[in-house]
This record gives structure tokens, C-alpha cells and sequence, in this order.
């Protein structure tokens, strides 16, 4: 492997047919060069698609008190469970290494907001700061809740971009007080959100100050969490369905609703919608993939041909050395390392030129539905190994195919 005379020996074939190794390392290089372009591309749909469809891609859990339907140690059916901060706690101290994302809420409905003499009737809830990321709310001016406000009961409120038009008009609202049913708030934040107008009706204060200033005691009206994400859909359907199963049998055993009773504790679990997304991510990493790996074998088939070339070329030689007694292996030995060098540093060149492409001229690329393309430096080195292991694979067989001429055939060979 290291004989300098080898060395030599390759490098004075390479400087003869300079244009001819130019043109087969292109077609390595840009096999390599458009596979790790592809994936970095793929990457990039994947994250922009996750993106747009994050809040079904989250998986989320929500579950809100209900109706009994069945008698329960000895309380008759028809009773109204209500949530409470503590049905909240427990749920997350019990559940809290599965989550991600965790929040309950407290809603109104109907207030009325006034700023100046400019008034409308919108939703109010008191909100846990996990809410924001858990509805996916783009913050445009300002800030959410966060859990400073809830500790310290602040009278601060984040709304949407339809109460801030309708209220301040053109007119800047962070900082700025409204009164929602009579009592003051300071606007800290804007938001805007995925589902539109209607959901921007909206004002989110912290929990503790709604439950406090508007009389609802230690009450809750629903909970919501994420759990944390897995990369295989069936995975995450599966995990989301137990704790679901797990989180109801909870709530049901610390408010007394029996166990097979559905009416008093509800849920609903978004992971059954996001198969679409799982989906999606998965045919995107196949496309990918598979057109690489064929440009990839596109530059390998046109190595073995060069090499096939080289050694029609070189047949005399072949024979000569072969009549001097050089082994079938060394002539294979020759034939694999001129191959083999020309894949690996084509390869490494394609390979370096695409990392280069995707880490300067990626992050200017943005758009809707393509965000941060990148490849992972292990999955890349993986595609440059496999290549030279290709390369080595595409000279064997005109290598081999060399070692089997017969010396006297070789030395006749015009």
C-alpha cells in the first residue's frame, strides 16, 4: 500500500491521461456532491413542513372535565366534574419525564374590552407560559405570559392581532392598558396564529390572575400537553394512546368517576392526525435517497469503465510483468489502488464542496415550506466511506479481469 515505486507508478499514469482522470473524478465528485446537496434539500422540506405543521406534528393531548354517566361508589351519575389546579400538578409531576410541552387553561368567554373609546366583546384565558408553544402563536411585538407574571399574579395580557386592530388601530399597544370587564391590564405582547382570525379574538393572561381577580378560585377548564417527539409514527401513536389511557385513569381516580365511565373525563389526542406528517417526512428521506445513491452508482459504473479502458490500454504491460513473474495479485493490487485513489479524492472533493454550499448558502435560502438545510457530518462521512468501499468494488473486476490474461495473449495484444 505505501510502496513509493506504486505511488510513482500511479501518478505517472494519472499526469498521461490528465483530461481522461479529470472527467471520471467529475462524475464521482458530482455524485457525491448532488447526494449530500439532496439530503441537506431534504432536511431543509423536512424542517420547513414540520414548521407548518407543527401543532398537529407536536402530538397534542387535551382533556377537559365532563358529565358522569355511571353511579361510583355510591355517588349517582349526572355529576359535574370540575378541574382544579391540583388535578393539573399531579399530572405533571406524574407524567413530567414523558413531556415536552405542558399547560392548563382557565376560559371566558364574552368579555368586554375597552381601550379609549374603542370596545369589543373577545375571549379571555388564563394561560401556563408551555401555552403559547403549544398553539403555536407566532409573538410579532412583545412577549407571552411567562412564569414570572403567574408567580407575582400580574395584571398583563398578550393579545391578538384582531383585538389589537380593532382597538389601537395603527397605534403601537405594548404597554398600553385596556380594561377587560371593567378591570385594567397591561398589554405586554401581540401574537398572531395559524388558525386565523378567529383564534386572534383572543387576550391569554396568567392563570393564577384570572382564577384570582375574576373569582374562579383554584379552577381549571382544560389541560393540554406534548409529549416528546419520536421519528417513527407508529411509535409515537402508541405512546401518546397510553398516556392518554394512563393520564384519564388518574383524573378519574383522584375525582371519583369510574373507571369505564368516558362521559366525566374527556380527551382528544392529535397524534391520530399527524400520520400525514410522519408520512410525508418519510417518502421526502426515500426520494432523496434514492435518487443519490443512483447518481452515486452512475459515478462509480463510469470509474469501472475508465478502469476497463486502462487496463485494455495497459494489456502489453500486463503481459510483460506477468512474464517477469509478478503475481495475480499484484497486478490486481495496481489496478485497485488507481482506482481507489480517484474515488477517494474525487469523493472527499464533492463531499467538502457540498458541506461548504449547504453551510454559507443554506441559511439564505428560506421560505415557507424549506428552513435550515443541513446534513449530519457522521451521515456524510458514512456516503464518502461507502463511496471509496464502491470505487474499490468498481476496479476489482477490471483488475481481476487483468490478472486472468495470459501472458502470451498480452504480449500479442496490438
Amino acid at each position: 500500500m505505501f510502496n513509493i515505486e506504486r505511488w510513482q507508478e500511479i501518478f505517472e499514469a494519472i499526469s498521461k491521461n490528465r483530461l481522461r482522470t479529470f472527467l471520471t473524478g467529475i462524475s464521482v465528485a458530482s455524485g457525491i456532491f448532488i447526494l449530500v446537496i439532496l439530503l441537506g434539500a431534504g432536511k431543509g422540506l423536512q424542517n420547513g413542513i414540520e414548521k407548518q405543521f407543527e401543532r398537529d406534528a407536536a402530538g397534542i393531548i387535551e382533556v377537559w372535565s365532563g358529565t358522569t354517566t355511571k353511579e361510583y361508589k355510591g355517588l349517582n351519575p349526572g355529576r359535574q366534574i370540575q378541574f382544579r389546579n391540583s388535578d393539573y400538578s399531579q399530572s405533571v409531576q406524574k407524567f413530567d419525564d414523558k413531556l415536552d410541552l405542558r399547560a392548563s387553561t382557565f376560559n371566558f368567554w364574552g368579555a368586554n374590552f375597552t381601550y379609549g373609546k374603542e370596545s369589543g366583546s373577545y375571549q379571555y384565558r388564563g394561560v401556563d407560559p408551555d401555552y403559547g408553544g403549544i398553539e403555536n402563536l407566532t409573538i410579532v411585538q412583545g412577549r407571552f405570559v411567562n412564569a414570572k407574571d403567574l408567580a407575582n399574579n400580574e395584571k398583563v395580557a398578550t393579545i391578538g392581532m384582531k383585538v389589537k386592530t380593532d382597538l389601537f388601530k395603527d397605534s403601537d399597544a405594548i404597554g398600553k392598558e385596556i380594561l377587560i370587564n371593567n378591570i385594567n391590564f397591561k398589554v405586554i405582547g401581540v401574537f398572531t396564529d395559524p388558525g386565523g382570525e378567529r383564534e386572534e379574538t383572543r387576550a391569554y393572561l396568567p392563570k393564577t390572575t384570572v382564577q384570582r381577580t375574576f373569582g374562579g378560585g383554584d379552577k381549571i377548564s382544560n389541560l393540554f400537553f406534548t409529549l416528546k417527539k419520536t421519528n417513527n409514527y407508529d411509535e409515537a401513536l402508541a405512546q401518546s394512546e397510553k398516556f392518554t389511557q394512563d393520564l384519564k385513569n388518574l383524573l378519574k381516580s383522584k375525582n371519583v368517576v369510574a373507571p369505564e365511565d368516558d362521559g366525566g373525563i374527556n380527551a382528544y389526542n392529535s397524534v391520530k392526525d399527524a400520520k400525514q406528517f410522519y408520512d410525508l417526512n418519510l417518502y421526502i428521506r426515500l426520494f432523496f435517497w434514492w435518487v443519490g445513491i443512483f447518481t452515486i452508482i452512475a459515478g462509480v459504473v463510469g470509474v469501472s469503465n475508465i478502469m476497463l479502458i486502462v487496463v485494455k490500454e495497459r494489456t502489453k504491460e500486463i503481459g510483460i510483468r506477468k512474464a517477469l513473474g509478478a503475481s495475480p495479485f499484484s497486478i490486481i493490487s495496481m489496478i485497485l489502488h488507481e482506482s481507489i485513489f480517484i474515488t477517494t479524492i474525487a469523493g472527499f472533493t464533492g463531499l467538502l464542496a457540498s458541506l461548504l454550499l449547504l453551510e454559507f448558502v443554506g441559511p439564505m435560502v428560506q421560505s415557507e415550506y424549506f428552513r435550515n438545510p443541513e446534513v449530519d457530518f457522521s451521515v456524510a462521512l458514512t456516503t464518502l466511506v461507502l463511496l471509496v468501499f464502491a470505487g474499490a468494488l468498481a476496479g476489482f473486476f477490471p483488475a481481476y479481469r487483468a490478472a486472468k490474461i495470459k501472458p502470451i495473449v498480452a504480449l500479442r495484444d496490438e
